[in-house]
């Protein structure tokens, strides 16, 4: 598996807490994990005896009177050699002279009163009253106190206001990792936080700020901010696996997640399912049966209600879309438990979900089976959607248009769309027809990629202003203007750089800076790329920034054209590396 950047997230400033938490694996963390895991802990106890008893049979597991077989035979090499050397001196000085034991002659007892105590010597003879102190701490004329090993820690862990974090889902070497990155606008500095192991090759990520609960035999609910209660700093995975786990961005090598959503001991996604039993037939993944409660195959997309914050939504390749409720017992069974909706709107595996931010019970999916779907959560039936020529890849809301204002089934916005044929297309929500088979013409179409388009956003700040991200290596921002005497949309390209990260994944705006993304690939490098030091840019979106109230820091021309990344001795690009 080659190493790469699946998905990045960006946490806004000052959400994180200013001390991150160590992780502390005490009985109560154990009986969480135990609940929460269902049958992994189990599962690792039987690794544990069948290894044990392999090493048995290899011979490395001696235990018993075997052992004490195998010890008394061991020879110490120090205590052989000196039986070794004695016998040769033995034979060089003859027979060895028998000594009286009762003579204490050589000890000079006789004159041992007599003995007179010598004066101390040296340059500090003369010094009296020297007063020893346990450590420097207390000693008054040590004003330079040495400071604690976990003081140090302390400080290099510590976030200020000002610093955003960026979440990445990174494999390298077979091993794959969420990297916590922290970036300092203000200096230009990206380096890495701290790291938390993952279980499998995750393919998504969704921030989120409600603290999900754990399990219900946990005593400690999930950590949250201090100076915002009730809000907390989580990032959501989805991996190849179909359990979907919540993490804690505040907490500093856990081993363990802070939630679990599915069903791992029904699942089994780790017990591979064979089918065909013959030894040179291929061996092919069983489709499992769906199940209304939890994914029985990979996630591939999640999003995060922001209005209905207790809301999740995931996207699987077992061709469903699930609901889930983060206020509910993950470890609960039976009836009620598990995801609370499971939507069937697809004949195939499902890439993307979204929810709309203006209209919170919409949603919107894409699928393998080149359809885009828009419905409300609480009416599935009555949803439209529009057939596509190609795969879809990615999907967006438009942050910017609403027309809840005219009477339609239902108040939504437009959409972006990529496909894998390098086409961006835009359509508008009230124009979908209910039924697949009738025709469904988007307002505009761009071809922005030779290759597939990987990622497309919308940035929250400045209205039309989209970044796309392609397997050609290229990310480009767009310009979306509307015309006013034609009413139709144009669009041009703005600036357009291969910032070294290979075949592009992902690429994000910044939630607090206007101009800023960042961008991550096959390289499995992540690159930030502040847009606004390009003065094109700046001239296209002068205007748009003037009319959102946003205002473009200025700043020296440094070298690199605003391109910020973590600086690495031993990094070597190879720039025709696909």
């Amino acid at each position: 598996m080659s190493n790469l950047i699946s998905a990045v997230a960006w946490v806004k400033r000052g959400v994180a807490i200013e001390h991150p938490q160590k992780y502390v694996l005490d009985d109560n963390e154990l009986q969480r994990v135990s609940a929460l895991a269902r049958i992994e802990l189990e599962d690792a106890r039987v690794e544990m005896e069948r290894a044990h008893k392999a090493a048995q049979e290899m011979g490395k597991g001696s235990e018993g009177d075997e052992a004490d077989d195998e010890d008394a035979n061991w020879v110490d090499e120090e205590e052989d050699t000196a039986e070794v050397d004695d016998n040769a001196m033995d034979v060089d000085s003859g027979a060895p002279q028998k000594s009286d034991p009762d003579d204490l002659s050589k000890y000079n007892l006789q004159d041992y009163d007599d003995d007179t105590k010598s004066s101390a010597l040296g340059p500090f003879s003369n010094i009296k009253g020297l007063t020893y102190y346990k450590d420097n701490s207390e000693d008054p004329y040590i004003t330079l106190k040495d400071v604690h090993p976990e003081d140090d820690e302390r400080e290099e862990l510590e976030l200020y206001p000002t610093d955003n974090l960026l979440v990445t889902a990174k494999t390298e070497d077979e091993i794959s990792q969420l990297e916590i990155y922290v970036y300092d606008e203000s200096q230009e500095n990206l380096y890495v936080h701290h790291d938390l192991m993952l279980p499998n090759f995750p393919l998504c990520l969704e921030w989120l700020d409600f603290p999900p609960t754990t399990s219900s035999s946990s005593s400690a609910p999930a950590l949250t901010n201090p100076a915002r209660p009730g809000f907390g700093n989580f990032i959501a995975v989805g991996t190849l696996d179909p359990e979907i786990e919540i993490w804690s961005l505040d907490v500093v090598e856990a081993m363990y997640p802070t939630s679990i959503l599915g069903r791992p001991d029904e699942t089994k996604a780790h017990v591979p399912t064979p089918l065909g039993t013959g030894k040179k037939k291929r061996k092919k993944q069983k489709r499992r049966a769906i199940e209304k409660s939890y994914h029985v195959d990979a996630v591939l997309g999640l999003s995060w209600n922001k209005t209905q914050r207790n809301l999740l939504a995931s996207c699987s390749a077992d061709r469903t879309v699930k609901l889930w409720d983060l206020s509910r017992d993950p470890t609960a069974t039976g009836g009620g438990s598990g995801a609370i909706r499971s939507f069937e709107v697809h004949k195939d595996k499902v890439q993307a979900v979204q929810w709309n931010d203006k209209e919170p019970s919409v949603l919107l999916t894409g699928s393998y089976d080149r359809t885009v779907r828009t419905f409300d959560s609480r009416a599935p039936e009555g949803g439209v959607g529009a057939a596509l020529g190609s795969d879809v890849e990615a999907l967006r809301w438009d942050p910017w248009e609403s027309y809840g204002f005219y009477f339609t089934r239902y108040a939504l916005t437009c959409r972006q769309v990529s496909l894998e044929n390098g086409l961006v297309l835009n359509f508008d929500a009230r124009t979908l027809p209910s039924s697949l088979d009738q025709s469904s013409p988007a307002r505009f179409t761009v071809s922005a990629h030779d290759g597939a388009v990987s990622s497309i956003d919308i940035s929250p700040h400045i209205k039309g202003c989209i970044v796309t991200g392609g397997t050609d290596k290229m990310v480009k921002v767009w310009n979306v203007v509307d015309d006013e005497d034609t009413g139709k949309r144009n669009v041009s390209l703005v600036t357009s750089r291969d910032l070294g990260v290979g075949k592009v994944f992902s690429t994000t705006w910044s939630p607090d800076d206007p101009l800023t993304l960042a961008a991550a690939g096959s390289k499995a490098k992540l690159q930030i790329w502040d847009v606004g030091a390009n003065f094109g840019a700046r001239k296209a979106f002068e205007h748009k920034l003037h009319d959102s109230g946003k205002v473009l820091k200025e700043k020296d021309a440094k070298e690199g054209g605003g391109v910020v990344g973590v600086e690495s001795d031993e990094e070597s690009v190879d720039e025709d590396d696909d």
